[in-house]
């Protein structure tokens, strides 16, 4: 006996997806409890069945391109997000996706990833790094934009990008002036060489080439190429001499002295002269005749090391201060007293009587003998006049100078 109507509540799985809400089913079956299990296991399997038809219809098979690489993919997500996510590819902020990321994605799409990555090209002669996401030459220049359009390049546009050096040589005005007249060309060449043999200009050996041939051209610019000529000319010049330094230790450090003049040399001289558009650049020797050879000059140069002549003290009307002032009489300086002070001062220190008892040298110059003195005076033995006359007469007589005769005795041990 059916007692009544009673109502029974099925609870759904969870939703598959944010927008489908939960539902909620209510049973009546009358007062029949085995009815009621059976409705209720009808509607937990109907549940299953919508959730597996959700499930199946996010499922789809993708192709996923990144850099070129693709691969065929099975994947769940609404959005291009999802699926790369899903698949671990990572995509930096600069990196290019198409379609975006926020769109959705259909069964058999084809998502494209390019990354960013640095690329160093060369420019008209400037070398860059750029940031691009092309992978091959073509799309490079495209990224470049209208500048590399007609540019010359050094990679075919099909080649993919490699790790070598891109050079593009972009499209230009330039001028070539020769032989008097200028003309205008637009050219993609990289260097004023190809610019010059685009233009059919063929150099000759001599020629002058501004700017150089390797340098890059620029826009606006104008390449000169002067035309070389060559000729001979023979003239007559001057040779001149050399200056020959000689160390002479019988000078004081500081004196320089011509032992011998300079004398000027002549020659005939042929030159093979460069003209480069009339106007002459370079000329070498091709022959020369030596008429008068040139003679070089020599220069004695003081070593003889001595004190300051200004810090010898003399004392007045000693033998010294005669001594002194018959070396300024004879025209000498005050380094040759300075010589001759330290020549007597070792040889006698001065003395009229000193006297060598081993040898018999007498006197303030030690004349050996002593009588040799006698051709100034009778007085030779105490006449100091007497002595340091016959004494300057015998070291300029012998040496030059008493700077010399110094030497002499530092070589030596004598004079």
């Amino acid at each position: 006996m059916i007692r009544g109507r009673r109502s029974a509540t099925v609870d759904q799985p969870p939703p598959t997806e944010e927008n489908d809400p939960p539902v909620t089913v209510t049973l009546r079956t009358g007062g029949v409890p085995g009815v009621a299990r059976t409705v209720a296991h009808a509607l937990v399997l109907v549940s299953v069945a919508a959730g597996t038809t959700t499930i199946t219809a996010m499922h789809k098979t993708v192709t996923i391109e990144v850099d070129g690489d693709q691969r065929t993919v099975s994947a769940f997500g609404r959005t291009v997000e999802d699926v790369l996510a899903g698949h671990r590819v990572e995509v930096a902020a600069d990196d290019q996706v198409f379609p975006s990321v926020q769109s959705s994605v259909s069964d058999g799409d084809l998502i494209v990833v390019r990354t960013v990555r640095m690329v160093e090209v060369e420019i008209d002669g400037e070398v860059q790094t750029i940031a691009s996401t092309a992978l091959t030459v073509g799309e490079m220049l495209e990224e470049l934009g209208p500048r590399t359009r007609g540019a010359a390049v050094s990679a075919s546009r099909s080649d993919a990008l490699g790790r070598d050096r891109l050079r593009i040589s972009t499209l230009k005005e330039v001028s070539v002036a020769i032989d008097g007249g200028t003309s205008s060309m637009e050219t993609a060449a990289g260097t004023v060489r190809e610019v010059l043999e685009s233009a059919g200009v063929v150099l000759n050996p001599g020629d002058v080439v501004d700017p150089a041939l390797d340098s890059v051209p620029v826009d606006g610019g104008v390449i000169t190429v002067g035309r070389a000529a060559s000729s001979t000319d023979t003239t007559t010049e001057a040779l001149p001499f050399e200056v020959e330094e000689v160390e002479d230790p019988t000078l004081v450090v500081g004196q320089r002295v011509v032992s011998q003049t300079g004398r000027v040399g002549q020659a005939v001289t042929t030159y093979d002269v460069t003209l480069v558009d009339g106007v002459e650049t370079a000329r070498t020797v091709l022959a020369q005749q030596v008429t008068v050879s040139p003679r070089n000059e020599v220069v004695k140069v003081g070593t003889l090391d001595l004190p300051d002549p200004s810090t010898v003290v003399v004392d007045p009307g000693s033998a010294r201060a005669l001594g002194q002032s018959m070396v300024l009489e004879r025209g000498w300086g005050a380094e040759q007293f300075t010589c001759l002070d330290s020549l007597w001062t070792k040889e006698s220190n001065w003395k009229v009587t000193a006297e060598n008892a081993s040898s018999g040298a007498y006197g303030i110059p030690q004349s050996l003998p002593g009588t040799k003195m006698a051709s100034v005076a009778d007085d030779w033995r105490t006449n100091a006049a007497t002595q340091i006359t016959w004494g300057l007469g015998y070291i300029e007589g012998r040496y030059g100078t008493p700077c010399a005769a110094w030497a002499h005795s530092q070589q030596k041990n004598w004079y």
